[in-house]
């Protein structure tokens, strides 16, 4: 399906269905444009929105978060999700189309390599056994994904949220939970691409164990590595090559 000749081409679009939650966040946004929700007004409850769509409650809370990552909806504790008064105004936006063009997909894995190796960092430095214990378990789910040939791009993503949580750095944490439904569909490609079944899963699961080996044993300068080394596997997965200058050692580190 990908050739090197990509590299050289005009940008490409990667065609890809839309996923159930952003079907469901689009059809949110529609109400609340045409004033269907108003500002103020609380969201029907998870139940009633999951059965207005025909789907899952599961995916109905991902479509709130993509609302409320974008600034259209508030959540309050015990009370629900409500549309924002003042919707915030996010300057810092991704492609909105049905997939990025290759130029930008390649920025989106620059921007990956880049936090998700100093996170990488950081957790190796500050995990505790209750964070190892997380990784493992979504590094386990993936194991199965493998195994059945299912799609394991949920439990990728949660991998990656739990090392952010490892670094326990709230900020962190909440950047990635804001970059990671953009993020998570360049992952999510090398559990859904037509023909994908072995080589490809299977190499991105063997680049996640290094990564969670390396955080277990809390070994900062190889998490951090082997975290870029993963990204720039995954874009070249998908015929996209990072630039050499985009490198993931400190000055003094040996490559």
């Amino acid at each position: 399906m990908f050739t090197n000749e990509l590299k050289h081409s005009e940008p490409t679009r990667i065609v890809r269905r839309p996923r159930l939650s952003e079907e469901v966040s689009l059809a949110l946004e529609g109400k609340i444009a045409r004033g269907e929700i108003r500002p103020g007004q609380r969201l029907p409850a998870e139940k009633a929105l999951a059965e207005s769509f025909g789907v899952s409650r599961a995916v109905v809370r991902e479509a709130v978060a993509r609302l409320k990552a974008d600034g259209r909806v508030e959540t309050r504790q015990g009370a629900g999700a409500f549309v924002a008064l003042a919707p915030k105004s996010l300057n810092f936006r991704f492609c909105q189309g049905d997939a990025p063009a290759l130029v930008e997909l390649r920025e989106i894995f620059e921007l990956r390599a880049m936090v998700e190796s100093s996170i990488a960092e950081l957790a190796a430095r500050r995990r505790r056994p209750a964070d190892v214990t997380t990784m493992q378990c979504f590094l386990l789910a993936m194991d199965d994904a493998v195994a059945t040939g299912s799609d394991g791009s949920e439990a990728d993503d949660d991998f990656h949220l739990a090392i952010a949580a490892a670094a326990h750095n709230s900020y962190a944490h909440r950047l990635l939970e804001f970059l990671g439904r953009h993020f998570s569909e360049s992952r999510r490609l090398a559990w859904t691409m037509p023909g994908r079944h072995g080589v490809l899963p299977e190499s991105a699961q063997s680049e996640h164990r290094r990564i969670y080996q390396a955080i277990a044993a809390g070994d900062a300068a190889g998490a951090r590595r082997h975290a870029h080394e993963h990204v720039r596997c995954a874009a070249r997965r998908v015929a996209v090559e990072l630039a050499d200058d985009l490198i993931s050692e400190r000055r003094g580190d040996v490559r």
